[in-house]
């Protein structure tokens, strides 16, 4: 009889860092535990990660819905209840023999960041998965901390695992692709409240190199609220929105760039430094939240919410060809401390403790 079952759902949503980072332990997961089942709904996108994870499908309903209804049924009628380990945040309510992981609690930190259905759906739902869960897996020590204190969960009752990087990420990239942009500041990850664009857009426009352009790379999440910052981009030239790429247009773009910028306001990991810092490219991060812990002397800080502060850094990096050749010595080293392997061992241990 199987005694793990993965909540698969992630392989039916668009892959950001969350989604990447269930995808990457999964993958690692089935060859460290014998019979591990995958569970998904039917609406499935990511067919290669499907095809290498082979879920079962059950229920009709999509989202949420499946997840909440569809998934504790199916678990429910099993003859013996299996141990549910959930990758991205939610969970059924309705199972209580699970593992959940809670990435971060930014919808708690800045309720403006999301839309109000988003906003209080969440803060209803994250409280009871994590009280209705026999453990909690988070992926920093300021995650956890903000778990405690926000929770009111016992420290015993999480586990801080980091999440690794794939460190043949760089191995694999679409030559030329990046050339058309000429020279470039880069800046990914989905295009939300959260992740500040409208002080880097603003920061940018202020510094004196009008032949260096801002490439930014991600897909808008429906789930914020309309944002003041594509009026100030509109017919400017020196800002490029790219929107989807795959992801060997993104390795040719961090490779090729002069330096990676991420002023995020609020991170409980953060993987894009770490994908930059991967492909040899400087790196610029704020100096809040988990970044400071995982980027470590690898990265240029800058306050996020200092315009100016981030306009100085990113000169700084552009005109300091000797402080980017430091910063990829020293990335290339910080690395190698994550590594997914690493992480799935970590995870396999404490999902055998619940067996």
């Amino acid at each position: 009889m199987n005694n793990v079952y993965i909540n698969s759902r992630f392989l039916t949503q668009s892959t950001t860092g969350v989604q990447r980072y269930a995808c990457e332990l999964s993958i690692r997961l089935k060859n460290l535990i014998e019979d591990i089942v995958f569970i998904s709904p039917p609406d499935i996108k990511n067919r290669e990660f499907a095809e290498l994870l082979n879920p079962i499908i059950v229920g009709n309903n999509k989202g949420h819905l499946w997840e909440q209804i569809d998934l504790p049924l199916y678990l429910n009628r099993l003859k013996k209840k299996p141990l549910l380990v959930n990758l991205c945040n939610t969970a059924p309510i309705a199972y209580n023999r699970k593992i959940s992981t809670i990435h971060d609690l930014a919808f708690l930190h800045n309720k403006d960041w999301y839309s109000w259905q988003f906003y209080y759906f969440y803060r209803m739902l994250i409280p009871k998965v994590a009280r209705s869960s026999l453990h909690i897996i988070t992926v920093s020590e300021f995650s956890k901390n903000e778990i405690i204190s926000r929770l009111k969960l016992p420290s015993e009752q999480i586990s801080m695992i980091h999440n690794g990087i794939s460190l043949n990420f760089a191995n694999s990239y679409e030559k030329g692709y990046a050339r058309k942009f000429g020279s470039y500041i880069l800046a990914v990850s989905s295009i939300d409240k959260k992740k500040n664009f409208e002080r880097l857009i603003k920061s940018f426009l202020t510094i004196d190199n009008k032949n260096i352009k801002l490439v930014i790379v991600g897909s808008e999440n429906n789930v914020f609220r309309n944002q003041n910052w594509k009026s100030i981009i509109d017919g400017n030239e020196r800002i490029i929105l790219t929107g989807f790429v795959s992801d060997k247009q993104l390795v040719s773009l961090y490779k090729n760039a002069i330096a990676f910028v991420y002023p995020s306001l609020y991170e409980g990991f953060g993987l894009p430094p770490l994908e930059a810092m991967v492909c040899g490219c400087p790196v610029v991060v704020s100096n809040v939240a988990s970044l400071p812990e995982v980027c470590q002397d690898a990265a240029l800080y800058c306050d996020p919410y200092d315009t100016n502060d981030i306009a100085n850094k990113i000169s700084k990096i552009i005109v300091d060809s000797k402080l980017r050749s430091t910063l990829v010595i020293r990335g290339e080293k910080l690395v190698q401390l994550f590594n997914w392997d690493k992480t799935a061992k970590m995870f396999k241990e404490t999902i055998e403790t619940f067996i």
